[in-house]
């Protein structure tokens, strides 16, 4: 019997790859070896130059299927001179790993990998074990995880049901976990009138009035009042820019853009129609043009409560002692692509130094969770046989 696969290291060598999105920085390199090596069919499924890997331990298109989802791509580190240790040194200090990616998320990975080789080396299950780790989470996920269950459609591939591996847990491990994500979208809007001399207004259409009271409209809507499992609707202005260095000028245009965060009340289309409407009153009002693009990034889902969140659940209860919220917020995860392939909850560390200077992972909850991961597998075979 092999030893146990060590999540640590694994996640010390995941950290040291310089996998900045887009590019794979030796990251999935390391993980095809290290899962090939126990028996995981590996595939490639890159896309527009973005790198993704797919792999299964059991046989193809099994009815019995368990997957994990996650990524290896980071954010940039930043200014490298406020970090106390190497962005990509993996340094241990007082039960800590310092790394960009150490929360989010390559000991996620590192932890449902070791979880998934020592499960099947210990205890092979009647079924499928697939892994699909994308190189394209941080950035536009164009070509990332979509790449990868696009590919799988073509080849015959299918997951029964999916865990996504990203942080959720706010403060303490083993607190929260997600059954959904709330929908996310951007607004982008320019205005344009008739530039004038500002001791003329009468010969001159100003646009910013206008667009201020477009975007003070959109910003004071109540879209809903949240639902059993979504905390209300959310809307806000994150730029109003004219760009105009004069004084005495009246500018010919301006723009601005809001961002939304929606609830399964909504759907893109349907914000996207009352955006336009929005637009459009105010544009016969003040005799000016609005123009608007919209940029979705991924629409509101729920994997409603049931048998995969209740055994994620206790699984987490059984190994931490806390049970789990079940919670639908946050941002986007790669969960809004999987939804449409198969069931999906995520579950994973504390998140409360992800994208931040001296990003660092607890060594005991990487421990931790690849126990709860090799749990989940166990507990799922068991109740699917």
């Amino acid at each position: 019997m092999s030893d146990p696969t060590d999540p640590v290291d694994l996640t010390a060598r995941l950290i040291r790859c310089p996998s900045v999105t887009p590019e794979e920085g030796g990251a999935l390199v390391l993980l095809e070896e290290t899962l090939s090596a126990a028996g995981f069919v590996c595939r490639r499924a890159d896309r527009g130059g973005i790198a993704n890997l797919f792999a299964r331990w059991g046989a193809k298109g099994h009815p019995r299927s368990f997957g994990f989802n996650g990524h290896t791509d980071v954010v940039p580190p930043g200014d490298v001179s406020t970090w106390s240790a190497d962005p990509f040194g993996a340094e241990i200090r007082e039960g800590r790993m310092f790394g960009r990616g150490a929360v989010d998320m390559k000991s996620g990975v590192a932890a449902f990998t070791a979880a998934a080789i020592d499960f099947v080396r210990t205890s092979p299950p009647d079924g499928a074990v697939i892994l699909t780790i994308t190189g394209d989470e941080e950035g536009d996920g164009v070509d990332g995880t979509r790449a990868i269950l696009d590919w799988m459609a073509t080849e015959g591939e299918a997951m029964s049901v999916c865990l996504v591996g990203e942080p959720t847990c706010p403060e303490t491990f083993g607190e929260m976990m997600k059954i959904g994500r709330r929908g996310s979208m951007t607004a982008y809007f320019t205005a344009t009138g008739v530039q004038g001399h500002a001791a003329y207004p009468h010969r001159a259409k100003n646009p910013v009035p206008a667009l201020a009271r477009l975007v003070d409209r959109l910003a004071q809507a109540e879209l809903d009042c949240g639902t059993d499992h979504f905390d209300r609707s959310t809307l806000a202005v994150t730029t109003f820019d004219t760009g105009n260095p004069a004084n005495n000028v009246i500018p010919g245009s301006c723009r601005a853009t809001v961002n939304i965060r929606f609830n399964d009340l909504h759907t893109s289309q349907t914000l996207t129609e009352w955006l336009r409407d929005e637009a459009d009153a105010i544009a016969a009002e003040a005799g000016i043009e609005i123009a608007m693009r919209v940029q979705v990034s991924g629409e509101s889902f729920l994997t409603p409560p049931g048998p995969l969140s209740d055994l994620v659940s206790r699984a987490v209860t059984d190994a931490t002692g806390v049970t789990p919220v079940l919670s639908t917020s946050g941002g986007t995860s790669d969960a809004r692509f999987v939804k449409d392939h198969c069931p999906v909850v995520e579950f994973g560390l504390v998140g409360l130094s992800m994208h931040q200077v001296d990003e660092q992972v607890e060594i005991d909850q990487i421990r931790q969770l690849k126990a709860v991961y090799g749990d989940i597998l166990a507990a799922w075979f068991a109740e699917a046989g």
